[in-house]
């Protein structure tokens, strides 16, 4: 696809865009990036010519950007970003290749980091690297080639592999229930409960499972964005957690924590590798997605 010139301005002209928006002055933009203010001035006249449209108000001395102007900045600053990581990748990526992968914390951390060693073995030419994520996020606007991502595979314009189903049990401090009594789903909700912000339909949709009439209403308490401090106010006798199983399994048989239920449930998602179609063929990509196809056995316990 050819671009024309005329929608494709020079970098330097877009960095002084960029950092007049961001840092709110001529003489902050010019010595960040190692100019004089004319010279800023000037490459803010040039894309303005190119782009035939006013992007800058001349107060005296000072210079603002239209509002038109800084929503086009915010957009630039994506697309530098986006040459940044682009340019680094290429720079640092072995010849097989480099995978950028985004996690969710905890499973990535139980399931995945216990498996990671035997692909580095069969691999050592392919580099992964990982970020976390915890909430939604783009895969065209941000450096990312696949995601470990917990749902119903449903990301539009992507294709996945099933890993890992979840089950799920709800769990409190043994100073709120005695360890070994086991309480009913409709005494439960009387029971301050514990939320977590990437799950907050989960305790709605247990409830539904064991046929308990709950509306969100019934259903307040403490929110955490993630399982590590829920645990924790759970430990500390602050309310009922609705846990993975796997995520609790030693702090009920070290008596940190009680469980209220004789049997685990089935969440209504499960934990997917996820990657956009247009990504498909990537050679580092293929050889991970491969390789996981022979971990991924929901049927099997998770590892501890």
């Amino acid at each position: 696809m050819q671009h024309p010139r005329r929608f494709l301005p020079s970098i330097s002209a877009l960095r002084a865009l960029e950092a007049l928006d961001r840092l709110g002055s001529a003489s902050a933009a010019a010595e960040e990036l190692c100019l004089t203010q004319g010279a800023v001035s000037r490459q803010l006249q040039s894309l303005e010519a190119q782009l035939g449209v006013s992007l800058v108000q001349r107060d005296r001395k000072k210079l603002h950007l239209t509002p038109e102007a800084e929503t086009y900045a915010g957009e630039i600053r994506e697309a530098l970003d986006k040459i940044t990581q682009s340019t680094l990748r290429v720079q640092t990526a072995p010849l097989a290749g480099t995978l950028n992968l985004a996690i969710l914390p905890a499973f990535g951390m139980r399931w995945l980091m216990p498996r990671l060693p035997e692909f580095a073995r069969r691999h050592p030419d392919i580099t992964i690297n990982m970020t976390t994520r915890l909430q939604a996020f783009s895969f065209g606007s941000e450096p990312i080639d696949a995601a470990i991502h917990f749902g119903n595979a449903d990301w539009p314009g992507t294709d996945s592999l099933l890993l890992k189903s979840e089950h799920l049990l709800p769990v409190c401090s043994p100073e709120l229930v005695a360890i070994g009594n086991y309480v009913p789903a409709q005494q439960i909700l009387k029971m301050p409960l514990l939320h977590i912000q990437t799950r907050p339909k989960a305790w709605l949709d247990w409830f539904n499972l064991h046929q308990v009439d709950a509306s969100p209403e019934e259903m307040g308490g403490t929110m955490y964005d993630q399982f590590s401090t829920i645990t924790q106010a759970a430990q500390h006798g602050l309310g009922v957690a609705l846990m993975p199983d796997y995520l609790v399994e030693q702090d009920i048989a070290t008596g940190r924590l009680t469980a209220l239920q004789p049997q685990t449930t089935e969440a209504s998602g499960a934990y997917y590798l996820v990657w956009p179609k247009n990504k498909s063929r990537d050679p580092a990509l293929t050889t991970f997605r491969h390789w996981l196809e022979g971990q991924a056995q929901p049927e099997d316990p998770l590892p501890r």
